[in-house]
């Protein structure tokens, strides 16, 4: 599904990652563990197009990502949650979640929020509130269920046990675990397996910039 291939990212005139290859099959739950500053978010940003590739090449089913504009990947089918959240305040948790179907599926809008809400079903009740009212690991649930909502092939999810609680933590991982019935692939982001040892079917270790085992 994801084929990323001596992949190499700088920020300004720092290079960052360094030859970086990885691939997610098609189904599967991978993990790419790093301590902070390793390249992890950066590699995550390179595949949605938030951060530019100085060389290599990342394909999704085939399909070269470098040439595609980002909005274009996310019409691809590709969600994505940031490690820092970045919810609408102004929007309730409805509509955060219902963005990336606004923005490349509306017609399809109803049936994956119907769909979002049978993987996750605790944020039903909290759908109208804002989500300023809702703790920092709520919010984490609330941005992972966005990328569900846009992430119909794969699904990028950078630090999200980061600064949650043990309970939420665990029910986050529960979440990821199940990702696979979906039929979604997902590439996982960590400093660490946590409580995703089980879950992931492949763990790729990023060190100053480079994949060291896989």
């Amino acid at each position: 599904m994801l084929d990323v291939d001596h992949l190499d990212v700088s920020i300004g005139a720092t290079p960052i990652l360094r030859g970086v290859s990885l691939e997610v099959p098609a189904g599967s739950l991978c993990g790419v563990i790093g301590r902070n500053g390793a390249g992890k978010t950066t590699l995550v940003r390179a595949i949605v197009g938030a951060l530019p590739a100085r060389a290599g090449t990342i394909t999704l089913g085939g399909v070269e990502l470098l040439r595609i504009a980002p909005y274009r990947r996310a019409q691809m089918g590709i969600g994505y949650m940031p490690e820092d959240r970045r919810l609408v305040p102004e929007l309730s948790v409805e509509d955060n979640i219902l963005l990336p179907a606004w923005a490349t599926r509306p017609h399809e809008a109803a049936a994956r929020l119907k769909a979002t809400y049978e993987v996750i079903p605790e944020l039903r009740p909290l759908a109208k509130r804002r989500t300023t009212q809702l703790s920092g690991g709520q919010q984490k649930i609330v941005a992972l269920a966005r990328a569900i909502m846009g992430g119909t092939r794969l699904l990028l999810l950078d630090e999200p046990l980061e600064g949650v609680a043990p309970a939420l933590a665990e029910r986050i991982s529960d979440v990821i675990g199940g990702l696979k019935r979906l039929g979604v692939s997902a590439l996982v982001a960590e400093s660490d397996t946590k409580g995703l040892t089980r879950a992931l079917d492949r763990v790729y270790v990023i060190e100053r910039g480079t994949i060291s085992a896989g």
